[in-house]
């Protein structure tokens, strides 16, 4: 006998950043113990605290700062990989993030497409935490990679990363493949077919929900008014008390 599942949440959190169902539909990938099907991509506090996702892909387009790497792991109520570097943060410096990320409490590690094989073996020479390798193109050297230590594939190919989750997986069919679902269920359901775990979902800015919020807050307001002032808009009813003050101030 099926049952529906019961859902349950609080005033405060009714309004919660859902991320979308069609990920429910990935097959997942375990990372100690946890079954992670949908990582937000986001580095914002407040989007982490009241967001669903199963994990969340701190990475950003700035040198990676323990700072950040803190503030994160501190709120999050979810498994955090956290980006150590890959274009302009490489070497040593990215080697002694990883390690606080790991002493933070991050579950695991993202190095950027453009970080040498040879800096990623030194990474999974001195942490514990799984290396999550991004891959922006068909021709990243996925073998190379993993020989150097990366355990999970990102892949973040805009429109081609559909293709390119199905060329590794057709090389790798054992391979954690995490990738970008886009912005439709469509193109979630893509990548999952093509033979992504797990999706990785730009969630709305703060600015977007404000401005929705705010639209919803003046077409409440507004209506509030017309039923309190027998079916007139603010307008209308202006004119009407004028028209009542001329016609008093004329007797």
């Amino acid at each position: 006998m099926s049952r529906s599942t019961p859902n349950v949440t609080s005033h405060f959190r009714k309004d919660m950043i859902m991320v979308p169902e069609a990920i429910n539909e990935a097959s997942g990938i375990r990372v100690f113990g946890r079954t992670l099907k949908s990582f937000v991509f986001t580095t914002d506090v407040a989007t982490i605290n009241y967001c669903n996702a199963d994990a969340v892909l701190a990475v950003y387009p700035f040198s990676p700062h323990p700072s950040i790497i803190q503030a994160i792991s501190s709120l999050a109520q979810r498994p955090v990989f956290a980006g150590v570097g890959g274009g302009q943060t490489q070497g040593r410096r990215s080697v002694d993030v990883s390690l606080f990320a790991e002493a933070a409490g991050v579950s695991g590690i993202v190095v950027n497409a453009p970080m040498p094989t040879d800096h990623i073996l030194e990474i999974e020479k001195t942490v514990d935490s799984p290396i999550i390798g991004t891959v922006v193109s068909a021709y990243n050297d996925i073998s190379a990679r993993l020989a150097a230590g990366v355990d999970i594939v990102n892949v973040s190919g805009g429109k081609d990363t559909p293709d390119i989750v199905a060329r590794i997986r057709e090389q790798y069919p054992d391979l954690p493949i995490i990738a970008t679902g886009g912005k439709s269920d469509d193109t979630i359901r893509a990548a999952i077919e093509a033979g992504a775990n797990a999706i990785s979902w730009t969630p709305p800015t703060t600015g977007d929900i404000f401005k929705e919020k705010m639209a919803t807050y003046r077409k409440d307001r507004r209506n509030e008014f017309i039923e309190s002032h027998d079916g007139m808009t603010l307008n209308e009813y202006e004119e009407f008390i004028e028209e009542k003050t001329d016609n008093h101030s004329s007797l």
